[in-house]
């Protein structure tokens, strides 16, 4: 066959892959200069810089864990998340360091008396909202120091406005372990992880153009190719003939300072509504100090209100929008079935780095999306 990828981010990669190496002819197109779409890492003073954000790879998911590790070797790091109030560092997920800074306690069953304290201002109802289900899981103390203000600076909204699942399975632990995630695999690929994509599509079948952007000739690709795999937004490529999807945008700022090492994690969140940003990313420390030793390179992240032109990094799932998105995606079933859609945007799903790869496996195994 011969398939047009559209978008050379995680999604598209593995499927231009799996279909290469089956004998089709596959074209990859990005609008942007690089590979590797949010995941692009980029070598500043010999440090590995996400430029799209921090990535750390984690999964449960031994299959997901094994199929990266043919591109490229990983490090132990473990996410051990700050977070900074006013001033006051605190540990996240929530843990017994937490609980302890925030009330002095010292035992699991102090923590837990506390929180079940806090949360009777609930009066035992379900939770109906983000806000409910923070107080639910860890009381008001750490809900208006640690959440409130955070996910109203990332989300634009009260959390009163947003749904308790995103926040639903917030780790919380009754022990003193700062590791963020639960899944048994994660690190950090040694040396960045645009090299996962270069040789992830490094094979002769596999052509790419770059600063190319699809809606410019989209009659034309649509004409002259097969298949179709578009990992962009789903209804911009419809026009948005059905209204448009919401989503929320992120804006970087880098910079490169003359000191060895700025705030000693590689990431902090600042927590309080008067911080603009919402975290600091200090790069070094995702490859234990690897680079420049006198320099250090630092990416404070600020959430935005996402309009059309901007770039969408986070689709905002509530039932609204979960109703407009299955309209264009049976609409394109229908008017579009050359054309699949994938990853965060063309599903329209906040998926973690595994469950891109996970789905675009799943995608390729079915061969009734290439017949």
């Amino acid at each position: 066959m011969k398939i047009l990828v559209v978008g050379t981010g995680l999604f598209g990669s593995v499927v231009a892959r799996d279909r290469a190496q089956k004998g089709d002819q596959i074209t990859m197109i990005d609008k942007r200069n690089h590979i590797a779409g949010n995941i692009y890492t980029e070598k500043i003073e010999g440090i590995q810089v996400h430029k799209y954000g921090a990535h750390i790879f984690h999964t449960q998911l031994k299959e997901v864990w094994d199929y990266v590790h043919q591109f490229a070797d990983f490090n132990r790091y473990t996410n051990e998340v700050i977070a900074n109030y006013k001033g006051k560092i605190y540990n996240l997920p929530f843990n017994m360091n937490t609980f302890n800074t925030m009330w002095g306690v010292i035992t699991p069953a102090e923590a837990q008396a506390k929180i079940e304290e806090q949360r009777q201002v609930l009066n035992g109802q379900r939770p109906r909202n983000l806000e409910e289900q923070a107080i639910s899981l860890v009381g008001t103390d750490i809900y208006n120091t640690l959440i409130k203000d955070y996910t109203a600076k990332q989300w634009g909204r009260d959390p009163k406005d947003l749904p308790s699942f995103i926040i639903r399975r917030l780790p919380v632990r009754f022990t003193y372990d700062n590791n963020y995630f639960n899944d048994p695999y994660q690190g950090i690929p040694i040396g960045g992880y645009t090299q996962i994509v270069e040789k992830m599509i490094d094979l002769p079948n596999i052509t790419v153009q770059l600063n190319t952007d699809f809606l410019d000739h989209k009659d034309e690709y649509l004409r002259d190719y097969d298949k179709i795999i578009y990992t962009g937004m789903i209804d911009q490529f419809f026009d948005y003939q059905f209204g448009a999807l919401e989503y929320r945008s992120l804006r970087f700022e880098t910079k490169v300072l003359d000191t060895p090492n700025f705030q000693g994690n590689a990431v902090v969140n600042y927590t309080d509504a008067e911080t603009p940003f919402t975290r600091i990313i200090e790069h070094k420390h995702f490859e234990f100090g690897a680079g420049n030793k006198k320099e250090t390179v630092i990416t404070h992240e600020f959430p935005a209100s996402w309009h059309k032109g901007a770039e969408p990094y986070y689709p905002v799932n509530n039932p609204t929008n979960d109703s407009l998105f299955k309209k264009y995606r049976d609409y394109g079933i229908e008017h579009a079935p050359q054309v699949a859609f994938g990853g965060r945007l063309g599903l329209y799903r906040y998926y973690n780095m595994d469950q891109v790869i996970a789905a675009a496996l799943q995608f390729v195994r079915n061969e009734k999306n290439f017949s």
